[in-house]
């Protein structure tokens, strides 16, 4: 089993979602974040005075699979996030141990 964690886009949330559906994962969690990358901010003008924008806002989806399914998972969110610009964000990968659903007792696998 395994976490898959990819920081994308606000806008391209909808997309991402659809894309997940679409190979079979109907679960997933979303986090807004701000941060940055290689894009290092911004500089935007209110009420005429400029100011920086040292942390952008973007969305942390979070979904837990089956080992086997990793590889969809990442290709479905690279395929539906990416734009070509900087910014478009990162994907990890990390290990899940041990997995509970709480409603029902079941473990592992069959908790995801």
């Amino acid at each position: 089993m395994k976490v898959v964690m990819a920081i994308i886009k606000p806008f391209k949330l909808e997309e991402v979602r659809d894309a997940l559906t679409g190979i079979g994962v109907h679960g997933l969690t979303v986090t807004e974040v701000k941060g940055y990358g290689r894009q290092k901010g911004h500089t935007e003008i209110y009420r005429g005075a400029e100011y920086a924008v040292n942390f952008l806002p973007k969305l942390k989806i979070e979904v837990a699979v089956a080992s086997d399914l990793v590889k969809k998972v990442i290709a479905a969110i690279t395929g539906a996030a990416k734009t070509g610009q900087i910014g478009d964000g990162k994907i990890f990968v990390y290990p899940i141990e041990h997995a509970v659903r709480i409603r029902t007792g079941e473990t592992d696998a069959d908790a995801l």
